[in-house]
This record gives structure tokens, C-alpha cells and sequence, in this order.
């Protein structure tokens, strides 16, 4: 996790946060991806499945969320394919296209497709819609 004061984040545009947010996926790190959170920040799943919260309200929320979430599964992910990163009228906000590429120990790989909608303030993310196949990733699991 890098060190970095969490009141004053260096500027990072939607993109550079998107980057960052990919990494910590690939690197599973619960901390790395709420520290690119604002504090009051709230994180939805508009697709969830049992099993799954609809939403995270707070960058501590995600925190906890994600860390129970990945040290539950014993699930990898192995790359994340981008199909398109959109702009909108919104400079806060843009819209990725993405396949996760995914393994179990001694399992199957497997694929989840999803849409993220980021909006990002001062350098955070103040709002993320994830539009993730949740019911692909239960079965996964399964």
C-alpha cells in the first residue's frame, strides 16, 4: 500500500483513478482500493445476487467490504480486459467496458463482464456504479 495523505490527494483524473482502482483488483489489496475512495463516497452493485451487499456507503465501508469479499474467495484475477473507457458531458465522470479474467486453485477460469460508472471529485471517488455480473461470480464460486 503506498503512503499517502488521504485529506490531500495528488489530482487524478478519472483515468489515472480508474488505473489505480484495475491495479488494486489485480492485486487484491482492500486498502489500495479504499484509499482511492472520498471518505462519504458510496459504491453500488445495481446487479447483485444473494450474497452480495447492493451498496458500500463510505470509504471504510468498501474497506471492510472488499477485504471480507476477497479473503473469503479463494478466487484470482488474472487480467482485466478493457473494451472501451467513454467521457461523458461530465468531466467527473466516465463510463468503463471490462472483462475480468479470473481463476480458482485447481479450478476453471473464468470471465465476468461488467460496466463501471466512476465519478471522481478533488482526486476520489466520490460514486462508482458496479455493473458486474454478480450471479457469474456467485456461480464461479460455486
Amino acid at each position: 500500500m503506498q503512503e499517502h495523505d488521504q485529506h490531500e490527494p495528488a489530482a487524478r483524473t478519472p483515468r489515472e483513478v480508474l488505473a489505480r482502482y484495475r491495479r488494486a483488483m489485480l492485486d487484491k489489496s482492500a486498502d489500495d482500493l479504499a484509499d482511492l475512495y472520498a471518505e462519504d463516497a458510496v459504491h453500488e452493485f445495481p446487479f447483485t445476487a444473494p450474497g452480495f451487499p447492493p451498496r458500500f456507503e463510505g470509504r471504510e465501508a468498501v474497506r471492510a467490504g472488499y477485504r471480507a469479499a476477497w479473503g473469503a474467495s479463494p478466487a484470482r484475477v488474472e487480467a482485466i480486459e478493457e473494451f472501451a473507457v467513454h467521457d461523458t458531458g461530465d468531466p467527473e465522470v466516465i463510463v468503463a467496458e471490462q472483462v475480468v479474467r479470473a481463476s480458482l486453485p485447481g479450478g476453471p477460469a473464468f470471465t465476468v463482464p461488467g460496466l463501471l460508472v466512476l465519478r471522481v471529485r478533488d482526486g476520489l471517488l466520490t460514486r462508482v456504479r458496479d455493473y458486474l455480473d454478480a450471479s457469474g461470480v456467485a456461480a464461479a464460486g460455486r
